[in-house]
């Protein structure tokens, strides 16, 4: 009968490999780390944030994995065993997430079309935020009422996905509405001068205000206007601030919503009496 214990393996070798393997993993760990921030500010700087990203967590998970195979080699593992065995569990793990799997064929296609990138300010259904990372499974993004969300790759390749800081500048379109009484033309001067003493707002491309249609109780006006994307807000809310103050001077009526009821002349009026009130009762 054979006899088996496991201090027959925990001899003087084992112990000597147990220290030279702890030691490689103590200094490997920091070098791969120190490595991994070096490449991800080099790539960011040359190529941009979303690729420094990216190449940063390959390289890291790369290494870290031949650290790994070394370190149970040291111990005196065999890998060959380990390494048949992870190939069968990561067939049946392919055949298990397949929706893993799809997010991941996702995200190298939108790492290779580059619709957007770490920093820009996207909107995707209902949900608007600033990309905090492209991963191979999924984007994570931070809404502006600060709320952390997680869109798997696959929805992202299958929903409109609106790039709002993409380009340098974007337009302000100021819905306005006057009553019908006003001097349109009268109005569309007073907005002109408004756009042009605002010293954030573009002059070119140059202001524009449409008459954009006739409502019940307003001739509606749009008063579009570019700015440089950072001041969108800002000048936004400041415009609208200016139109109320400049209307409120110039005594232009911003009507609210009414409705007048006609009879027409064929037709006759409504019978209207006053009755005073009896004191007595």
């Amino acid at each position: 009968m054979i006899e088996f214990s496991i201090w027959d393996y925990l001899n003087e070798d084992f112990w000597n490999n147990f220290v030279r393997a702890g030691l490689f993993l103590v200094i490997s760990i920091p070098v791969i780390l120190y490595l991994r921030k070096i490449l991800r500010r080099s790539v960011t700087h040359r190529y941009g944030p979303h690729y420094g990203m990216l190449s940063a967590k390959v390289f890291y998970y790369v290494l870290m994995g031949v650290v790994l195979m070394a370190f149970l080699t040291e111990l005196g593992f065999s890998l060959g065993p380990l390494l048949g065995a992870a190939g069968i569990v990561g067939v049946a793990l392919g055949f298990a997430s397949q929706t893993s799997v799809s997010n991941v064929i996702s995200g190298l296609f939108l790492i290779a079309e580059k619709p957007f990138e770490v920093g820009d300010v996207i909107t995707v259904n209902d949900l608007t935020g600033v990309v905090l990372s492209i991963d191979t499974l999924s984007i994570k993004i931070r809404t502006f009422d600060n709320r952390f969300v997680r869109i798997p790759n696959e929805m992202i390749i299958k929903q409109v996905v609106v790039n709002i800081t993409r380009f340098p500048i974007r337009r302000i379109d100021i819905s306005v509405g006057i009553a019908y009484k006003e001097d349109v033309e009268r109005v569309r001067k007073i907005l002109f001068e408004i756009a042009a003493e605002h010293k954030l707002a573009l002059q070119e491309p140059s202001p524009m205000v449409n008459i954009s249609s006739f409502a019940n109780s307003s001739v509606e006006l749009f008063l579009r206007v570019w700015v440089a994307k950072d001041d969108f807000l800002v000048v936004s809310d400041e415009l609208y601030l200016a139109i109320k103050q400049r209307f409120d001077r110039e005594g232009i009526e911003i009507p609210f919503p009414h409705v007048s009821l006609y009879a027409g002349e064929s037709t006759r009026p409504f019978p209207v009496s006053v009755v005073e009130k009896d004191p007595s009762r």
